[in-house]
């Protein structure tokens, strides 16, 4: 029974890196975590923008970027408009101002849509966990490591765990859909 714990970890892991993709997705408001997934071209390396800069947010819906290295201003710049992340960085030579829009209703449609891709990529991710596991009890089963009972119980414990998950996961969801719409 102690096959529970790997399954587990994996699972979640999967709810983390949710947590993680739901971070990066813009809600209207100033978030140094939009800036997670971006890398900058420094010195022939790609490096995060955190460990290029101090980023503080001086209002609800700003943020700055104040490199250490005056030289990588440019090259901040340019990762930030070549990502996804939609807005106009305002280079004033010293920091970089991003200003966060009110966001519109299309945007927090697609913004929403986004949301729930990630939602159910995660879903699938625990489907499939559980697939492996149930696999892995089944070998056990038919290699008398485990009787047939045990695995009927396995199985059992093993599918309300599942459901825990995924039962997370719409409420990660939902929490950031909530968020997305009540700005």
């Amino acid at each position: 029974m102690s096959d529970y714990k790997e399954f587990t970890d994996r699972m979640e892991k999967t709810c983390s890196v949710l947590s993680e993709q739901f971070a990066a997705v813009r809600a209207g408001r100033a978030n140094a975590a939009v800036l997670d997934q971006i890398s900058v071209e420094y010195y022939g390396t790609a490096t995060p923008i955190q460990q290029l800069a101090t980023i503080s947010t001086p209002d609800p819906r700003t943020l700055t970027i104040q490199p250490w290295d005056a030289g990588s201003l440019k090259a901040i710049e340019k990762a930030i408009l070549s990502s996804e992340l939609g807005i106009n960085p305002q280079n004033d030579g010293r920091i970089i101002r991003l200003v966060f829009p009110q966001l519109t209703e299309e945007r927090r449609k697609e913004l929403a849509k986004q949301v729930k891709k990630y939602a159910e990529d995660a879903k699938v991710a625990v489907r499939n966990i559980r697939r492996d596991g149930i696999e892995r009890f089944k070998k056990q089963q038919k290699s008398s490591e485990i009787t047939e009972d045990d695995y009927k119980v396995m199985e059992r414990e093993f599918q309300k765990k599942v459901e825990d998950y995924i039962k997370k996961v719409d409420e990660l969801a939902a929490k950031k859909e909530k968020e997305l719409f009540e700005l």
